[in-house]
């Protein structure tokens, strides 16, 4: 970062002759401009070591009343003291005061680009900090390897990896790409954008692998349901003598509950129990309760929540789902509202699951009760999925007409999951008239989901309306759809085979 090699550009409140005319002063016998230019440099290295002790205490309140300070006695312009107040600002995440004293700087340095960008991109304002590219390059800066981190991670947050593609290849150009940090950086954007040939590409490739490298790739794995490709990559980093680290242990854990792997999970739980990493980490025991529940061990999953020192919001919303999942829709509702008894505020995320746990358990009057508190006692307005599990909660249990009554009164436009819902009640039902009404509306927003067509057909073929089936058959024919036949996997030493 720059030290002041720049030097002062306003000496006094008052007085602004440049520093070269101050010691031709100061050499001609003038004591009180050199005395003064003695204190101007004093201030500002006196305000320069407050703004930088502020940092580490993201002391927003005395980083201020310094601001106003430096204002007052005149000390600003400086490129020291500006870079010191954007990064107070920006650690404080006061961003719209660091943009201020950065757009007020009239000579910028590429350690002022950088925290402004990492800023924007740890505040999840990502469009932000890739719109700052192009004011950089044209003010004939180059980007470094401070700077590039925070432009992939922005690049994976939008899920853009042609632009992040287009920085790999500037990366290249600038010989950065067997820099740890970048090369990590670059793998977990391709990972997190789903390009995951492009990232084991670049991971096979990379000289100096850290553990961040090896979480990105098994974490991407892991995101695109490649479980056994996760829990092998998960293996040879063991074996090649990196330390398990905290970071990866959920990735491996959901590849092993996707892939019903409950002996690779009980082996990475007892080595956690081991380590006793397990009980202060709350992220990795909602992990370890959700990869019970995935492989059928629904008390594994209680005995774990009942061990966990500090569980969150997510933790009990992530118990409440895996009971729903397993038809325990009362045991869903207990945890519910125990969780309420605990002074812990429900989200949308919470209220799905449990009226989906309601949905599978048959519970129509208490998903009833559960949607009406939504917005009247927890404030939170209900959105499209929650309508779509109402409507399937309904429709399953033969409400019909209600469930199409609420769609009709939904706030927002019915989305597929709502009528599609309907539909496939419709299809246990044999309602044949609101099966139509549904699958019209299917038909429209997902016109090339063959389902919705079989569905329909399906229930045509129990009613015995040959009519229907026929002009069913013949419009998927038209549209070109197929039925994509099933297929089972069973596996064998650790690889799925198709059956």
């Amino acid at each position: 970062r720059p030290t002041g090699s720049h030097g002062p550009s306003a000496p006094s409140p008052r007085v602004s002759p440049p520093p070269i005319v101050l010691r031709g002063r100061a050499a001609a016998g003038s004591p009180t401009s050199a005395a003064s230019h003695a204190s101007h440099l004093m201030a500002t290295a006196a305000f320069s070591g407050l703004l930088r002790r502020c940092v580490p205490l993201l002391a927003a309140g005395p980083g201020k009343q310094a601001h106003a300070q430096v204002l007052t006695r005149g000390l600003l312009p400086h490129v020291t003291l500006q870079t010191d107040l954007l990064l107070v600002y920006s650690r404080c995440s006061d961003l719209a005061h660091a943009r201020l004293v950065f757009d007020d700087m009239p000579h910028k340095n590429m350690h002022s680009w950088n925290i402004l960008i990492s800023s924007y991109v740890q505040s999840s304002l990502h469009g932000d900090a890739l719109r700052l590219l192009p004011p950089m390059l044209e003010a004939g800066f180059r980007a470094d390897h401070f700077t590039f981190p925070p432009l992939f991670k922005a690049c994976a947050a939008i899920s853009d990896w042609s632009l992040g593609g287009s920085l790999h290849s500037w990366v290249v150009m600038m010989g950065l790409e067997h820099h740890v940090v970048v090369g990590s950086s670059i793998l977990d954007m391709y990972a997190k954008c789903g390009n995951l040939n492009s990232a084991h590409q670049l991971f096979v490739n990379m000289c100096n692998k850290d553990v961040v490298s090896w979480n990105s790739m098994i974490s991407g794995f892991s995101r695109a349901e490649m479980s056994s490709e996760a829990l092998t990559l998960f293996r040879k980093m063991q074996r090649d003598g990196m330390k398990m680290d905290l970071m990866a242990v959920p990735s491996v854990l959901s590849a092993c509950g996707h892939s019903g792997d409950l002996r690779k999970g009980k082996e990475l739980h007892g080595k956690l129990i081991r380590s006793l990493l397990f009980d202060f980490d709350t992220v990795v025991g909602n992990s370890l309760i959700e990869m019970y529940a995935k492989c059928g061990c629904l008390n594994d999953s209680r005995k774990v929540f009942s061990r966990m020192l500090n569980p969150n919001l997510v933790t009990w919303t992530t118990l409440i789902s895996c009971c729903g999942v397993h038809g325990k829709g009362e045991e869903s509702l207990a945890l519910y509202e125990e969780m309420i008894t605990r002074e812990l505020k429900p989200n949308q995320i919470t209220f799905t699951t449990i009226l989906s746990s309601c949905s599978h358990a048959g519970l129509v009057s208490q998903g009833r009760m559960v949607f009406e508190s939504m917005s009247s006692v927890h404030g939170v307005e209900p959105g499209a999925e929650h309508y779509a599990c109402m409507v399937d909660l309904l429709g399953r249990n033969g409400y019909l007409k209600e469930a199409l009554d609420l769609i009709n009164k939904m706030p927002v436009e019915p989305t597929a999951s709502a009528w599609g819902a309907l539909l496939g009640a419709s299809a246990i039902h044999k309602d044949v008239e609101i099966a139509e009404i549904a699958a019209k509306r299917l038909f429209k927003l997902e016109p090339s989901n063959s389902s919705n067509y079989i569905a329909l057909c399906g229930i045509y073929n129990a009613l015995e309306t040959k009519d229907g089936m026929l002009k069913m058959r013949e419009r998927m024919r038209e549209l070109e759809l197929i039925k994509s036949p099933g297929q089972s996997w069973i596996s064998v030493n650790g690889s799925f085979l198709p059956r």
